[in-house]
């Protein structure tokens, strides 16, 4: 009898994971192979020059991308890979992991993503639980690498999207909290000024990526929390 209840909190287990993986597709209408050429640019770079193994990876939309130019001098001397994809949603994040993250074999990884997926009309608990698959993909493969989420951040131009951006950064948050491997790094708040509304000189003139500026906001946010971790990995 213990046998049988037990096989069966197995089985329903294991179908609940398949609903759950089915319906988080089903809620992204967008298909991650819009992004081919670009991770296929990514490969063709890492066949000419292989980066280095066991660096830590930066993988997002475009907050990474517009980050590319400065983001290893900025996190030095920890080593990083920088793998933004402009426009890119969590979905597409765990659709490319197994292209652009995993052959790396990372010992960390430095996560963007909800920003376009709330602008696209998901659901914030859809956000969580895909960055759950995301996290799960990564450690069934690597189990000791540790991730690091960004949090969504407020803009001008999303604004109005800020409440429901901000319930998917508690969702994140609340489930970084339950593994030790997981850290949730709040940036959005240094980007919020003395009223809370976003700091108008942090933002190019479309009003939704950053300049300079905010960027360094992020390194200053960032960086101390991967150092206090990752630094003792690097080589000497």
């Amino acid at each position: 009898m213990k046998r049988e209840i037990l096989l069966l909190v197995v089985w329903t287990a294991l179908c609940f994971g398949q609903v759950s993986k089915a319906a988080t597709k089903k809620a992204y209408s967008s298909d991650p192979a819009r992004f081919e050429e670009s991770i296929k640019r990514f490969e063709f770079a890492d066949d000419e020059q292989p980066p280095p193994m066991g660096a830590i990876v930066c993988i997002g939309s475009s907050s990474i991308r517009g980050w590319h130019d400065s983001i290893q001098s900025d996190l030095a001397p920890l080593t990083v890979i920088p793998r933004g994809f402009g426009g890119s949603n969590m979905n597409d994040a765990l659709h490319y992991a197994d292209r652009i993250v995993l052959p790396y074999r990372p010992r960390a990884i430095v996560l963007y993503e909800g920003d376009n997926d709330v602008a696209q009309g998901i659901r914030p608990q859809t956000i969580a639980d895909t960055f759950r698959l995301f996290v799960d993909k990564i450690h069934e493969e690597l189990p000791e690498c540790r991730i690091y989420f960004l949090s969504i951040k407020p803009s001008i131009k999303r604004w109005q999207l800020w409440l429901k951006m901000k319930k998917a950064n508690r969702l994140i948050a609340a489930e970084c909290s339950k593994d030790k491997r997981l850290t949730y790094v709040d940036v959005a708040s240094a980007m919020l000024d003395e009223r809370g509304n976003p700091r108008v000189e942090i933002f190019q003139e479309d009003d939704l990526h950053m300049t300079r500026s905010g960027y360094t906001l992020w390194q200053n946010t960032l960086k101390p929390i991967l150092s206090e971790t990752e630094l003792q990995y690097e080589s000497r």
